[in-house]
């Protein structure tokens, strides 16, 4: 073996060996604020032992494991029988079975549930974000399944189970089920009223036969699926088993798995059903969008989740990286346009796990304030938040130059992720246009939306400007569908300024309102003004190993 030409320095050394929830200031402080004291101590600690578990380098191994080893579909066994399984490697199963058994399925029974779970799925959503899909579509369906006390006596607890097993049975024979939903379909996209698939009624009540093609099926390999079909009475939500009470296999054709620029450790199929695929009805005939609306709801605020988790590990990447990292003569984190990045950053991030935990909360409260509250602020944030993603990634990926290009690094994957939660549940103009809906048919939800904001007035002048401007656009209707994506943003960017104003340090809202709302800083990350307290800032968001 050749000699060495020399010695490798000035690189920084893995993140990893760390507190994932506890070394995030933003997340404990919003765990401490949202939960009762009561349950405080005791979600403390299972977080932080989610945190360690998350920021572990086996874990972070499991994900790289189950990324670069994706799902395989199997149509047939050995002897030519029709299966239709997805095959995973281990490193998913294992996944999977950390957070279901730390509760990441179990929410609506639970006191503080939501944000316990929130808070956990910002955790482990950093150490792979594709195995939160099924636990996602799990949580989500309590909702729906509650519209139908038979089904839910039956899936309920094995939805909200501390137990991940692998493998189709009958639900009564196992501890714990994943559910996934298939709505999607070639002809609709997000318009699923326009979906084709049809639903029979058999003579049992609520039995019916389904014969259909769905474009995009979530998490394959669950137990059970909610699917949308039209029924004699139109539009209606039914559960579909992939395993019959008599054992036997559901006609399920999964065509293939959807191949595609992230979530690769996560299988999205098309699937068929043959005219005998059976499935009991959720909710009336004709009501299949109220039936599910819950759960999109729920899904959506997991898309904010979600996004403001893969915005916390870029920037933590990006910070850590830095401080390490000398150029020019001194550290990255020192020099001052680096500092400034860092700390435009390091706000974006703030904003939205402060946001994504305040929804969760109110979904705790479960008061018809609340509920109003939820109805405008979550398809918002929605928008707004999952399209901040991708460009954070991006300028983070940048701080690690082109260290950060490299696979190993882990930002190419968090990149490729990142566009994922603005296209799921909805795009950008369905969540505006849902926004709008809201405006004009449910005066309680802006009434809501404008007491929680207004909770900050006063505070900062830029943040009550931003207000009373916000007021004037929506006095104006005239083309407002088309001033919709205008609108939203403002609506969220003001949201997050009164969050920030109430509950973050002085210099992290100081610097929001300046760069966010009052119009001091510029189009790219870095333009913040410098008089800012930008060392403050980038140290908050600065995870110490």
């Amino acid at each position: 073996m050749a000699a060495s030409t020399h010695t490798v320095t000035n690189q920084a050394p893995p993140l990893v060996g760390y507190d994932v929830f506890a070394g995030d200031r933003t997340l404990a402080e919003a765990v401490d604020r949202h939960l009762a004291p009561e349950v405080l101590a005791e979600a403390r600690e299972e977080l932080s032992l989610l945190g360690r578990a998350a920021g572990s380098e086996q874990v972070r191994e499991w994900g790289e494991l189950a990324n670069t080893n994706p799902p395989r579909l199997r149509t047939h066994d050995r002897y030519g029988n029709r299966i239709d399984e997805v095959d995973f490697h281990p490193a998913w199963h294992r996944l999977l079975g950390k957070s279901v058994g730390a509760g990441l399925t179990d929410a609506w029974g639970r006191p503080g549930g939501h944000v316990r779970r929130a808070a956990g799925l910002l955790v482990v959503s950093q150490a792979e974000a594709g195995h939160v899909c099924p636990l996602s579509m799990t949580h989500a369906s309590v909702p729906a399944l509650r519209a139908e006390p038979e089904l839910a006596e039956v899936w309920e607890p094995a939805a909200t189970s501390h137990v991940y097993e692998r493998g189709l049975r009958p639900v009564s024979e196992k501890p714990g089920a994943l559910l996934g939903m298939a709505l999607t379909e070639k002809q609709g996209g997000s318009d699923v009223r326009a979906n084709t698939t049809e639903a029979r009624p058999l003579a049992a009540d609520g039995e019916y036969v389904l014969t259909g093609h769905k474009w995009f099926c979530s998490a394959p390999m669950s137990d059970a699926f909610l699917v949308l079909a039209q029924a004699p009475a139109g539009l209606t939500c039914f559960l579909l088993p992939r395993v019959l009470p008599d054992g036997s296999r559901n006609a399920f054709a999964i065509q293939r798995l959807k191949d595609k620029l992230g979530n690769r450790s996560n299988a999205s199929a098309e699937v068929e059903f043959d005219g005998t695929t059976w499935a009991r009805r959720v909710g009336e005939e004709g009501r299949g969008v109220r039936a599910v609306i819950g759960m999109v709801a729920a899904t959506r605020l997991d898309c904010v989740l979600g996004s403001a988790a893969l915005m916390r590990q870029a920037v933590a990447q990006a910070v850590h990286h830095c401080a390490y990292r000398e150029a020019f003569g001194g550290v990255l984190i020192e020099k001052p346009l680096m500092r400034n990045v860092l700390a435009d950053l390091a706000l974006e991030s703030e904003a939205a796990t402060v946001l994504g935990m305040r929804l969760a909360a109110a979904y705790d409260a479960d008061t018809p304030q609340e509920r109003a509250f939820l109805r405008i602020a979550v398809p918002a944030a929605k928008y707004w938040v999952t399209k901040r993603c991708t460009p954070v990634v991006a300028e983070a990926l940048e701080c690690l130059g082109g260290n950060g290009y490299v696979e190993e690094s882990g930002l190419p994957r968090l990149l490729r992720e990142s566009p994922l939660n603005s296209v799921w549940e909805g795009s950008g103009n369905v969540q505006a246009l849902d926004v709008l809906r809201a405006l004009r048919t449910e005066p309680a939800a802006f009434d809501a939306f404008l007491r929680e904001v207004g909770a900050a007035r006063g505070a900062d002048h830029r943040l009550d400007r931003a207000i009373r401007d916000l007021l004037v656009e929506l006095a104006d209707l005239d083309g407002i569908e088309a001033r919709a994506r205008r609108l939203v943003e403002r609506m969220a960017l003001v949201l997050q300024g009164s969050l920030l104003v109430r509950w973050a340090p002085p210099e992290v809202a100081d610097a929001f309102c300046a760069s966010r709302l009052g119009g001091d800083g510029g189009s790219t990350f870095g333009t913040l003004a410098h008089t800012l307290d930008l060392r403050a800032v980038v140290e908050r968001a600065r995870v110490t190993v």
